[in-house]
C-alpha cells in the first residue's frame, strides 16, 4: 500500500472484507520509507484493524536497523505481523514466525518471510540490532513444521516474485504464496507445481479476491481499487 490507503479504497476493501473469511497484507503497508522514522503512529495500522486484518508479513518499509525505530514503525498494529526470518542478535524473535487458524472446520497455517535487510555476511551487521536469515530456506523449514497439522498452508512473502517461484519449486507443501516486494501484477494466480502464487502490484491499485477448496485449489484474481 505504501501509505496510500484513502477513504475510497478503504470502502471498497470493506465491502470485499465483509464477504471474506480471511484478509492478509503482503508488506510495505506504511508510508515511512526504509530508513525513515515516523514521528507518530502510521495511519495504515488502525485502518487495517478496522478491516479485521487476519495477519500481515513485515515489509522493508516496516523495518529498521535500530530497535526503537523499528518499534515506532509497527506501533499501533493490532493484528499479527509475521516474519520468520527476522531475529535479534541474541537469537530472540521480535515477531511471530507462524500462525494457526481454524475457519469453518478448515485448519489453516500461515507463515511469513521477507527480503533480508542485514545478513551475517554484511559489514552493516555491526550497526544493526537485527539480522535476517535466508527467506526461502526459512520458509521451507517453517512449512515442513506446519504441514502435518493443517489443511491449507499459506505463505505471506515479501521477497519478490522471482523468489516466490523459487520457493514454490523447492517446497511443494505450500498451497498458496501471497507475495509482495517486486510490485508484480498477476491478474490470476500463477501455478508452480501444486502451489498458487499471487501478487497484487503496489500502491493500492488492486486487491486479490480468492477462493480455496481442497478439490479445486485456489481460484479468483485481482480486482481494481
Amino acid at each position: 500500500m505504501h501509505g496510500t490507503l484513502d477513504e475510497g479504497r478503504f470502502e471498497t476493501l470493506c465491502r470485499m472484507r465483509a464477504e471474506s473469511d480471511l484478509y492478509f497484507d503482503s508488506g510495505d503497508v506504511i508510508k515511512t520509507g526504509n530508513l525513515g522514522i515516523p514521528l507518530k503512529p502510521e495511519a495504515a495500522w488502525p485502518l487495517l484493524d478496522r478491516l479485521h486484518c487476519t495477519a500481515s508479513v513485515l515489509g522493508n518499509r516496516e523495518t529498521h536497523v535500530l530497535e526503537k525505530a523499528f518499534e515506532a514503525k509497527i506501533a499501533g498494529a493490532l493484528h499479527p505481523i509475521l516474519c520468520g526470518n527476522l531475529r535479534k542478535k541474541d537469537g530472540t524473535r521480535p515477531l511471530n514466525r507462524s500462525l494457526l487458524l481454524a475457519v469453518e472446520g478448515v485448519k489453516v497455517g500461515v507463515i511469513g518471510v521477507m527480503v533480508p535487510m542485514v545478513t551475517e555476511r554484511m559489514a552493516t551487521r555491526a550497526a544493526s540490532a537485527y539480522l535476517w536469515d535466508p527467506p526461502v530456506q526459512t520458509a521451507i523449514e517453517l512449512a515442513g513444521a506446519l504441514r502435518p497439522s493443517v489443511d491449507l498452508l499459506i505463505c505471506l512473502s515479501h521477497i519478490g516474485n522471482r523468489q516466490d517461484v523459487e520457493l514454490a519449486e523447492r517446497c511443494q507443501s505450500i498451497d498458496v504464496i501471497l507475495g509482495g516486494h517486486s510490485h508484480t501484477v498477476l491478474n490470476t494466480p500463477m501455478k508452480v507445481g501444486r502451489t498458487s502464487i499471487c501478487q497484487g502490484g503496489s500502491h493500492n491499485r488492486y486487491a486479490g479476491d480468492y477462493e480455496w477448496t481442497d478439490v479445486s485449489g485456489l481460484t479468483g484474481g485481482l480486482k481494481p481499487l
